[in-house]
């Protein structure tokens, strides 16, 4: 496969520290600005050879669901080493620009040191996330929030890599069926059920993060967890 960034055409780029631990990098190209906001580790802590990438739903947004999970999983996660890429897409809701924006950023954490990558997406996004965890090889494993399954036909292509789903019973807009029927597509996945939350998830943020902790080590660590 080409690689994504070289794919994207990027004819130059720019990045500025706006904390000592949060970079703004953005990329232009002739179809669009794709803009990452790049969680790293603090001075004196050990980077770890793996990486977050988090992107949003069809509107775009870089905050994901549940108030600004991306932003608290980029905090936490970075303190422990893992860096954290969220994606603000070129052109939201275009299935094809939007998976290479994510595969684009994927690429950038492989090239800073990542061997496995756990991509995740909010709504379309999680469509996104799971069409770049079939291409590319650098993704360990894939979560989704709230996703829909329209784009996740593909989703058998993550040849048993590890995928978390998240689904409020009271989605207003995707039914928790959508989250099932890509876990049955896979051929795996956990299916979590948060109880009484709607699209935007914005009451299970203490219970996703929770089980994140417990989920995300030996994803992104394998036997080094």
């Amino acid at each position: 496969m080409e690689p994504p960034l070289h794919v994207l055409g990027v004819m130059a780029s720019q990045s500025a520290m706006i904390t000592p631990t949060l970079r703004h990098v953005e990329l232009f190209t002739m179809r669009g600005l794709l803009t990452v906001l790049w969680h790293v580790p603090p001075s004196g802590v050990t980077i770890r050879s793996a990486a977050i990438v988090a992107c949003g739903g069809a509107m775009g947004g870089m905050l994901g669901p549940s108030d600004g999970l991306y932003q608290r999983l980029g905090d936490e996660w970075s303190a422990s080493g893992v860096p954290v890429l969220r994606v603000d897409y070129r052109k939201p809701n275009d299935m094809d620009s939007c998976c290479l924006d994510v595969a684009a950023a994927v690429q950038m954490a492989a090239d800073a040191g990542a061997r496995r990558v756990v991509v995740m997406g909010h709504s379309f996004g999680g469509a996104v996330a799971v069409r770049v965890g079939v291409v590319m090889d650098e993704v360990s494993g894939v979560v989704t929030f709230a996703t829909q399954s329209a784009g996740c036909e593909v989703a058998g292509g993550l040849r048993g890599r590890p995928l978390l789903l998240f689904h409020g019973d009271l989605d207003e807009i995707l039914p928790l069926q959508s989250s099932e029927m890509v876990a049955a597509i896979a051929g795996r996945g956990d299916v979590v059920v948060c109880e009484g939350d709607g699209h935007l998830l914005a009451h299970s943020g203490n219970e996703m993060n929770a089980r994140l902790r417990t989920w995300l080590p030996s994803v992104l660590f394998g036997d080094e967890s």
